[in-house]
């Protein structure tokens, strides 16, 4: 078996007194699309920017593609990542959030170009011509140059996917990429991520449509109060849970 690309072992993290995290381990193998699906509040987000140090973990360990995040060990010393390292390491996980958070004054085209360009030191031809695939890949062959403003929720959070992928990530993370859509545009944007997961792109996504996850993730994880209630092949958590939590869970959210 491949190294896992993900490897969490006893994660936890709190804000203040309240543990959101009571030790989460788990592993993500190279090509892998795991749902992470459970009620608001069980730590799923946090987990998730955890994986990419967007949240610091309070104990445990995790590591994207053999590195520890956030830190290097020396010594069997663990030290924190200066801001640009952590940056650099950041590059190769991709990460699509509720919000499209497009920069408003740049087309769609310039949205995608940014992170190349101001990031990876990718010539401006050279990202604006890989921009303009991934665009088209997204479905947007028609919207290059619209601004943000022009497009509607579904085709804005494509712009986003677009802009995580134009990085070239090993990994895609999605936190709960369609909550924030009218319900008719939903499935435009999950049509893409379908289509990615076909691909062999390794993904972790928060998400609470259920058919989605069932058709779609290799495996399903049921969290709740921050720990792994239930995991296993998808259509098997989803349609035959074990664990009386998440059968509750899922009558509720059918």
């Amino acid at each position: 078996m491949n190294a896992p690309l993900v490897e969490a072992v006893d994660v936890r993290k709190q804000f203040g007194d309240n543990e959101v995290l009571k030790g989460i381990t788990l592993a993500v193998a190279p090509g892998e699309v795991v749902g992470l699906i459970g009620p608001s509040g069980s730590g799923k987000s946090t987990f998730l920017r955890c994986i990419n140090h967007l949240e610091r973990i309070d104990g445990g360990e995790l590591r994207v593609a053999g590195d520890l995040v956030g830190y290097r060990e020396h010594n069997g010393k663990l030290y924190e990542l200066r801001e640009k390292e952590v940056a650099a390491r950041r590059e190769k996980i991709g990460m699509v959030f509720q919000r499209f958070n497009l920069f408003g004054h740049m087309t769609a085209t310039e949205n995608v170009m940014e992170g190349p360009v101001g990031g990876l030191g990718v010539p401006k031809a050279q990202a604006q011509a890989e921009a303009r695939q991934l665009l088209t890949r997204v479905g947007l062959a028609h919207r290059l140059d619209a601004y943000p403003h022009e497009l509607s929720g579904g085709q804005q959070q494509r712009v986003a996917i677009a802009r995580a992928l134009a990085m070239k990530p090993q990994l895609m993370l999605f936190d709960e990429a369609t909550s924030a859509l009218d319900p008719e545009l939903v499935g435009e944007v999950l049509d893409v991520m379908r289509e990615l997961a076909d691909e062999g792109m390794t993904m972790i996504v928060v998400t609470h449509e259920m058919g989605f996850a069932r058709d779609v993730a290799d495996r399903v994880v049921f969290m709740d109060g921050g720990v792994v209630v239930e995991e296993g092949a998808a259509r098997d958590v989803i349609e035959r849970p074990q664990h009386p939590r998440t059968q509750e869970f899922l009558g509720k959210v059918r």
